[in-house]
C-alpha cells in the first residue's frame, strides 16, 4: 500500500513576470519502508515537491494524499497536528534549538506530544544511542561537531515514531566520514524498523544507497528507477 500518493501535482511561483513552474504535474506513488532519493538539478523541483508532500507548501493543482489524507484540505491546526504524528523533517541547516542539549533537541517533538516522562526519556536516551551518540546527550549544538548535530537532527526526527522521514539535503554541510556514519544509520532504521526515508540530493553517495532514485528536470519526473 502506497503511503504517500502525489497526484497531477504543480506548484506555480508568480513573483516574477514570467510564471515559475516549480513542480509541473508529477504523478508518484511511495510505499511503506522505501528508501528513496530524490535528484536532479538545482531548481528542478526536489525541494518543492518535498515540502509539498510535508505539507510546508500547498499545490497550485492536484494533490498529495499521505496515509489517505489530502494535505490541502487540512486546516491550518489539524495539518500542524498531522506533520506532528506523521512526519520526521530532517534539513541541511539542522535546525536544533541551540539553547538545548541534544537529550533535550529530541525529546522537544515528544513533549509537544505530552509523553510520559519516563517513556519520554527512555526513548529519547534509545535514539541517541542508536545514532551513537550516547556519550553527548547533555552537550548542547556548540559542543557538537556538524555530523553529531545531524544525526541528533534524525534522532528528533524520529522521536514521534513517524510514517516517513523528509531529508531535505542532510549529508550538504558534511565530510565523508561524517556522510558515511548518517547514511549507515539511517539505511539500518530503514532497514530494521521499516522507516520510510525519502531524500531531497545532489550527493552521489546518498543515491549510490538509495534503492530507487526518482529523477526531476524542469518540476517533471524524467526517469524512476529502481
Amino acid at each position: 500500500m502506497s503511503i504517500i500518493e502525489v497526484k497531477n501535482l504543480t506548484k506555480t511561483y508568480h513573483d516574477t513576470e514570467i510564471p515559475v513552474h516549480a513542480v509541473n504535474g508529477i504523478d508518484l506513488n511511495i510505499e511503506q519502508g522505501e528508501f528513496t532519493a530524490i535528484v536532479g538539478p538545482s531548481g528542478c523541483g526536489k525541494t518543492t515537491l518535498m515540502n509539498m508532500i510535508g505539507g510546508l507548501e500547498k499545490p497550485t493543482s492536484g494533490e498529495v494524499r499521505v496515509d489517505g489524507s489530502v494535505m490541502s484540505e487540512l486546516s491550518s491546526h489539524d495539518l500542524i497536528d498531522f506533520r506532528l504524528k506523521n512526519i520526521g523533517f530532517v534539513f541541511q541547516a539542522y535546525n536544533l534549538i541551540p539553547v538545548l542539549t541534544a537529550k533535550e533537541n529530541v525529546e522537544f517533538i515528544m513533549q509537544l506530544q505530552n509523553w510520559d516522562k519516563k517513556k519520554m526519556d527512555e526513548r529519547t536516551v534509545s535514539l541517541l544511542k542508536s545514532v551513537g551518540l550516547e556519550d553527548k546527550i547533555h552537550n548542547k549544538p556548540n559542543q557538537l561537531s556538524g555530523g553529531q548535530q545531524q544525526r541528533v537532527a534524525v534522532a528528533r526526527a524520529l522521536a514521534s515514531k513517524p510514517k516517513f522521514v523528509l531529508a531535505d539535503e542532510p549529508t550538504a554541510n558534511l565530510d565523508s566520514s561524517a556522510t558515511n556514519q548518517l547514511l549507515d544509520i539511517m539505511e539500518r532504521l530503514n532497514r530494521e524498523e521499516r522507516i520510510t526515508f525519502i531524500f531531497a540530493t545532489h550527493d552521489q553517495r546518498v543515491m549510490d544507497k538509495a534503492r530507487r532514485v526518482i529523477t526531476l528536470d524542469d518540476g517533471k519526473v524524467i526517469s524512476d528507477t529502481q
